[in-house]
Order: structure tokens, then sequence, then C-alpha cells
């Protein structure tokens, strides 16, 4: 613990260091206390809103030589509290550090700071002529840097790939300031260890991206998108592989159960459920192709096709990107329920496809008898194993227990307690329900070896 006087020493030191770049006390706004995941808001000792490399490498430098601990900030979109301050962290934000740095169109690849959003990133391809393919709810806030830390997923993940797939090039700053700088093109390179992938992934444990080469690709010249009703959950499973079978790029394919449609409608006024009749299963599925001519005559021939064998028993097929755009509203429900209900239990868990029907079943049957008035949903990218569950009792001690309860199941069927969002602060004690002690043991070799204060993000994921 830092004392007032070592406080303010350090203080006055950053800020003759690092001259407006660094805040304290009524300067820092709220803001920066807490990532979205809204617990344990904590308001940091230091602020330092890094504008380039070199600000983050002094920065480091400083920190690492008094043994500072620093959290790394993006757009503060996280939800396991990896960007939340703890008692007497720095707080860098790389928010300033923005900017697409290059569109090499001839190698596909676009570059840009880590402090960039995502829908900025996004825009400057389509401007350029194709595609980044990372996508997911936050895009107009999380940052690029954040989504790399984080190895985000997102909602194209079946046919483009976790970020990790994405990087091709990287410039990272490590705890002792120095900057590693790979900004690669290629997309093969052979040449020794592939350094990228110490940062991707890693949730600014063992050093703060700053830069990254990603890869574009072409825009499709059709993107078709219907939302379908099932009776089954094996029908969904054939139903993914016919489309997978008949079109080369399935991009999404998001399941969602009953009781989500029913939670999504009843907290959203503006959302309306496509379907007369209520079904056990949805599934917003979008594919891309390159015929314009028989594009979407093609898709509707194919779910007609589905309805016919009886797997698909109803459909609803976007006419326009505003319809397919009212499928995504319902989809991305879920962020009007996290805003609405207090006390809840969000999960990001990876379950093998062939484990997930049971798997559901098993965690809400063991929940309704644990607890009374529970309120459960399911959904998610059911394509890739990803599976999103929100549980809430309305009774704040009751949430750990609930976690605890899922996260075991998890751990008896092989499956992981974070897909996408990241293990962060939340999730740090169950990472052994997914981890052997042989693989934590080797991360802890890897966090000791390039960060051996212990200054960078500690205390999440080890």
């Amino acid at each position: 613990m830092l004392s007032g006087s070592m406080l303010k020493n350090h203080q006055r030191a950053l800020k003759e260091l690092l001259p407006g770049r660094v805040f304290v006390g009524h300067e820092i706004s709220d803001k920066y206390s807490v990532d979205w995941s809204a617990e344990n808001a904590c308001r940091p000792s230091i602020l330092v809103r890094a504008k380039s490399v070199d600000d983050v490498s002094l920065l480091l430098e400083y920190c690492n030589a008094h043994r500072l601990a620093v959290v790394t900030q993006g757009g503060l979109t996280g939800l396991a509290g990896g960007a939340t301050p703890q008692a007497n962290e720095i707080a860098l934000s790389l928010e300033l550090c923005t900017g697409i740095t290059d569109v090499d169109v001839d190698s596909m690849t676009i570059s840009a700071f880590a402090g960039t959003p995502l829908a900025a990133i996004q825009q400057a391809a389509l401007d350029a002529g194709y595609c980044f393919p990372l996508d997911l709810g936050a895009r107009d806030s999380c940052t690029i840097g954040g989504n790399v830390a984080t190895n985000a997923g997102g909602n194209q993940v079946l046919s483009y790939g976790m970020t990790r797939a994405l990087v091709l090039g990287i410039e990272a700053v490590t705890a002792d300031g120095s900057i590693i700088r790979s900004m690669n093109k290629m997309l093969k390179n052979n040449a020794g260890y592939d350094l990228k992938h110490l940062f991707i992934g890693s949730e600014g444990t063992l050093g703060v991206v700053t830069e990254v080469v990603l890869r574009m690709y072409p825009l499709a010249v059709t993107k078709n998108s219907a939302l379908c009703a099932f009776d089954k959950f094996s029908d969904v499973v054939d139903f993914l592989h016919s489309m997978q079978r008949s079109f080369s790029r399935v991009t999404a394919f998001e399941l969602m159960w009953s009781n989500y449609i029913d939670i999504v409608v009843d907290r959203n006024p503006s959302i309306k459920d496509p379907f007369i009749k209520k079904y056990p299963l949805y599934v917003l599925i979008e594919v891309e192709g390159n015929k314009v001519s028989s594009g979407q005559q093609e898709f509707e021939q194919l779910l007609f096709e589905e309805m016919e064998t009886g797997k698909v028993v109803d459909a609803v097929v976007a006419q326009s990107k505003a319809d397919a755009d009212k499928f995504w509203d319902i989809r991305d429900g879920v962020i009007a329920i996290l805003s609405q209900v207090q006390y809840r239990a969000n999960f990001d868990v990876g379950v093998p496809v062939s484990k997930m029907e049971g798997f559901i079943e098993r965690v809400e049957c063991l929940l309704s008898k644990k607890f009374e008035n529970l309120m459960f949903c399911a959904f998610g990218h059911m394509a890739d194993g990803n599976l999103h569950i929100l549980a809430w009792t309305g009774v704040a001690a009751d949430v750990e227990n609930i976690y605890r309860i899922v996260y075991e199941v998890i751990g008896e069927i092989g499956g992981t307690v974070t897909a996408e969002h990241g293990v962060g602060v939340m999730k740090r004690k169950y990472l052994s329900y997914c981890r052997s002690s042989e693989e934590i043991s080797l991360m802890e070799t890897l966090k000791k070896a390039l960060d051996p204060n212990n200054i960078l993000n500690p205390e999440r994921i080890l």
C-alpha cells in the first residue's frame, strides 16, 4: 500500500516525465473506475492518457523501476473486470493512441494504433473496398488493442476465426519499457518464435499492445440473412452442417433459446417477435457469396428444402439490410438485460457442440432446484461452441453460488469458463476448472519471465 507522501512523489515525478498526460485526484472522471462489468469500481490513484508508444514505454520503465502496478484500459467494454483498477494501481488509458496508420490493398492489410475503435477499422477497410470481419456488439466503443489483448471473438468466428487469426503484426511494450515492434504483413513468416502470440489474449499481463497489423478480406457480393425456428437441438446441428455444405461461407450462426427471446422482447419495447407462434429454439443465420444473380434465390431455396424435411419449422428471410438489422436487434438485446438486471451471473462459456444441449438442460435444472425465483436465459455463437448464459434471482448472495454450480459442470464436461470475454479478475479463481495445474504453472513461468516485478495487470488471469 502506497503512503500518501509516496503517492504524491510518484504523481509529481510522472507529471514531469509525461507532461500533459498524467491526471490525479478530482481530475480523473468516474469513467476510468470500472469496465462494463460495473463491478468493484475503484478510482485509479493516477491516470495516464498515453498518446504514443513512447509515452507507454516511459511510463512502464518508471513503474517497473518503482514496482508500481499498472492496469491497461481501452474502451472499457470488458465483462471480466480486467480493466477495472484495483487499489493503488495506475490506469494506463490508450484512448488517445488512435488512428489508422496504413491501408495496404496489395497485401490486404490494415494497420492501426491500439486505441482505435473497432468500428473505425471496419469503416476504413470498407472505404478501401474490403472487409475487416471482427465484429461484436460493442464495435463503436471497444478498441482494437482491447480486442487483441482479450483475443475477442464476436459474431463471425465461424468463418474468420478469433482475433488471433486476424493479426499479422504487432507492436507492444514489455514491463521494463522495451518496445517490441514486429509489424509483419505476411501470412507466412517462420523466422523464429511468433512473438505476437505472447500478447494476443494475454489480457495485458505480459505487455501493452500499442499498434497492430490486421488482415482484410474481399467484400462479399451478397449477404443473406434469416431467422429460423426449430423444435429440436439435433435439427439445429443438422441445419448447420447442411448450410456449411451448401455455402462456402456461413458467417453467423447465432442460437437463441426461447427463454432468451421472451426476456429480450419483454425488456425491449422496440423489439418485436417476428413469429406468431412460440418455438423452443431460434437461429439467426447469415451466409455470404459472390453470385449476384442467384444469391438470394439459392438461399431461399435451401431454406425451403430444410423446411420440407421438417428440420426448420418456421423462418423469416430478410429482404433488406433493415430486415437483417431487426434480427440482430434481437440477438443484441442482451445489452438491455445487462443494463437492467442487478445481481446477475453472466456466463461466457465454451462447450463442445455435442454436449451443448445436455449442458443447458442440466445447469438450468440444477439452478432451478437450488434457487427460488430463478430467471435463466441462454444464447450464443453455437457453431463455434460459445454459449452465453444469464441467470439471476435478485439476491446478491446467490450470484457466487450460481457461478460455482455452472463452472463445476463446465469442468466435468471439458468446457471452458470463458470462450471470448477473457479471465480478468472475475473468473481467475475458476481457471483451474478448465486448465490443468501444468498449464497454469507454465502460464506463471511466462508471466515471471516477461514481468518479473508483476506490474502489468496483476491479479488478472493468475
